[in-house]
């Protein structure tokens, strides 16, 4: 059974291919002409457009934390609630901060106070070493005077005993004097040493009199952070903006982004909405078309009836591939005066206008023929075949094809009646046979 459906399968396609070449065997330009319309070459308006879908975003979104942690006592803006920079957005139980600050307060009074003690006793210290200063140079100056005396005696004493003037008690006790003298002396320079070693030591009072300042620099600071912690639990706005999210409530303990690993917590969110954008994915196969500055239509399924008008502002540099599709994030702006209705976070779409020529040389895109990276039409001539020209092409919507060079208007080209030949027919024309018809598959399916 199967062969004889398979002889009769070969015998129809055989038919068939011999009933295609006998027709084809008539007259080709008869052919040629069945299968060509001509066109003359025309003016008119072209554009080519790139589809795609986006989001609406915000120019910028702040997430609202508190440096202060405590427990909220008053939230006074919600959802869609605009403010402005510098409004009041939400309290917190300043208690513990208050607290704090009169701590710190008491630290930084007693280390003024330790300071100022430190001073005076330095300064005490200095002013007697000082004195004492004095008096050493003074009894050694009165010291030397009187040993020199006392020496002088001494040796003129020795001489009269020499010539038996004085008695030997009485030169003993000359020089006895002499040496009480420079006794006298050295001690008094010994006291002198003393009271430099005392000078030095005064170095250690300076050193502490400088920790006392340090220490109340420090406790300065940490005054000023205790006070800027109690100004903190008011929370301002930072920016202008719309409260797009709010994730707070009265009597809600809040921690601090500074002192927990976690982050804080999150009071509000602000969108400035100044300024909207369409975050929009374009197919790799668009991307080379788009760049910044290009006309972009813009329109929402929450109002059909209506366009908004945007510009390119920024064409991303690396490409984003899900599911073995690989988009590029385009960033448009929405200019429009209307742009408040878009909310962030809407499904757009957007047209972007990638060329545009109002006044093109145009021909349909059925009658360019390519070849490599050339582009070609054919004109009507006199002869059986068509004369084959080679033009300059520039955007192509799909549907016409604006011509650069190499025709002009009012020219007559050869169209394809709607449908461009593939590469086998064109040769198979040229040979004045018509091309064979598609293989059917025979046989079933496969298993």
């Amino acid at each position: 059974m199967k062969k004889k459906l398979l002889i009769i399968a070969i015998i129809l396609m055989i038919s068939a291919v011999g009933y295609y070449l006998l027709k084809g065997t008539g007259d080709g330009d008869s052919q040629q002409e069945s299968q060509s319309t001509p066109f003359k070459v025309k003016r008119g308006p072209i554009k080519l457009e790139i589809e795609s879908t986006g989001r609406v975003v915000s120019n910028l979104d702040v997430e609202i934390k508190c440096k202060a942690s405590g427990e909220v006592v008053g939230v006074f803006c919600d959802v869609s609630d605009p403010v402005k920079k510098g409004d009041v957005l939400v309290e917190l139980d300043p208690v513990d901060e208050e607290r704090r600050v009169k701590q710190e307060e008491v630290n930084l009074s007693s280390s003024k106070a330790k300071l100022a003690q430190a001073e005076v006793n330095l300064q005490t210290d200095e002013q007697s070493l000082a004195n004492d200063f004095a008096k050493a140079e003074s009894a050694i100056k009165s010291s030397r005077a009187k040993y020199q005396d006392a020496r002088a005696k001494a040796e003129r004493t020795q001489k009269l005993l020499e010539s038996k003037r004085v008695s030997i008690e009485e030169n003993e006790t000359a020089q006895t004097s002499a040496s009480v003298a420079l006794a006298d002396l050295e001690n008094a320079k010994i006291a002198l040493a003393e009271l430099q070693i005392q000078r030095e030591a005064l170095e250690i009072q300076r050193q502490n009199v400088a920790l006392a300042k340090d220490q109340v620099q420090s406790n300065e600071i940490e005054l000023e952070i205790a006070q800027q912690r109690l100004k903190e639990t008011t929370v301002h706005a930072p920016i202008d903006g719309i409260v797009s999210d709010r994730q707070v409530q009265v009597g809600q303990i809040v921690s601090s982004p500074t002192s927990n690993v976690g982050g804080g917590s999150t009071l509000l969110v602000l969108s400035d909405l100044s300024r909207i954008f369409v975050l929009a994915a374009v197919d790799e196969s668009d991307i080379g078309r788009i760049s910044v500055g290009q006309r972009v239509i813009i329109t929402a399924d929450a109002f059909p009836n209506e366009e908004f008008r945007g510009e390119v502002v920024r064409v991303a540099a690396m490409g984003e591939s899900n599911s073995n599709v690989v988009t590029f994030d385009v960033k448009i702006e929405v200019l429009s005066e209307k742009k408040t209705k878009l909310k962030p976070e809407m499904t757009a779409n957007v047209v972007i206008v990638a060329a545009d020529d109002r006044n093109a040389l145009l021909i349909p895109s059925d009658a360019v023929q390519r070849r490599r990276d050339k582009a070609f039409v054919s004109i009507p001539s006199a002869g059986e075949e068509p004369e084959r020209r080679e033009i300059e092409v520039g955007i192509d919507d799909g549907e016409w094809t604006q011509v650069l060079s190499g025709l002009a208007e009012g020219d007559e080209i050869l169209t394809q009646n709607g449908k461009l030949k593939s590469r086998w027919s064109r040769q198979q024309d040229s040979r004045g046979r018509p091309p064979m018809p598609p293989m059917i598959p025979m046989g079933g399916r496969r298993r």
